[in-house]
């Protein structure tokens, strides 16, 4: 797709900001208009798209899409999107411990437990941890306490809480990371701590590297998206 506008900018409109293109306004995939709470968040996108050369580039505008996800589909499928990150609480990461090697089980505990204890503060939501792989079921009033935070997100947020969850495999780190209890880069190690353990102990080949590092881009980006729609 060729560039064929000048400038991006944010504007104010009535309900929230709008992105336009010199002085077209921007649509989504949808052709839905492209309107969005805060002005932060419509300055980033148009940052996007100023930045672009000559031929658009989508895989460098992880805020435009995620915008667009939220308006175009978690919006129109709000409750199903609540239950699919919902779900991740039944077989959270930071539930399933090693017992052996014991130094991977130490950064286990080290960077996992301070999360499920917050995540039983902040919503009263104690997660059982287990050793090994074999599904453990959890309580359903913890679970009904997490569906309920997530359920609470309006559509934009919910967009990044998904993203988040994802990438990083646990509902609990992706909720942390949108309470700003910890920032991205520590949701990123707390998120690897297996593959680290595993790449320091046996190397790492090209094809884990690269899922690594897309995985490591969709949830620093998810990260500053939340940021951006709590402004």
């Amino acid at each position: 797709m060729k560039r064929i506008y000048d400038t991006a900018a944010a504007i104010e409109v009535e309900g929230g900001f709008a992105v336009v293109l010199d002085d077209r306004p921007l649509k989504t995939p949808a052709k839905r208009s492209l309107s969005v709470p805060n002005r932060a968040l419509a300055e980033a996108v148009a940052a996007e798209w100023q930045a672009q050369d000559t031929t658009i580039r989508r895989e460098t505008m992880p805020l435009t899409r995620l915008v667009y996800t939220a308006l175009d589909r978690v919006a129109e499928r709000l409750d199903e999107v609540v239950e699919e990150v919902a779900r991740y609480a039944e077989t959270d990461l930071l539930c399933y411990r090693a017992e052996r090697p014991t130094e991977l089980a130490r950064r286990q505990h080290t960077a996992w437990q301070p999360l499920l204890d917050w995540a039983a503060r902040r919503y009263g939501a104690a997660l059982a941890v287990t050793t090994g792989l074999t599904p453990t079921p959890q309580d359903p009033g913890t679970i009904g306490a997490l569906r309920a935070a997530v359920a609470a997100l309006n559509a934009l947020s919910l967009t990044g809480l998904h993203g988040a969850t994802a990438a990083s495999g646990s509902l609990v780190i992706g909720l942390a990371l949108f309470e700003g209890e910890i920032d991205a880069e520590t949701a990123w190690r707390a998120a690897q701590i297996d593959e680290t353990y595993q790449s320091e102990s046996w190397g790492e080949d090209q094809e884990a590297a690269a899922q690594r590092q897309a995985r490591r881009r969709d949830l620093l980006a998810a990260a500053r998206f939340m940021i951006m729609c709590r402004i």
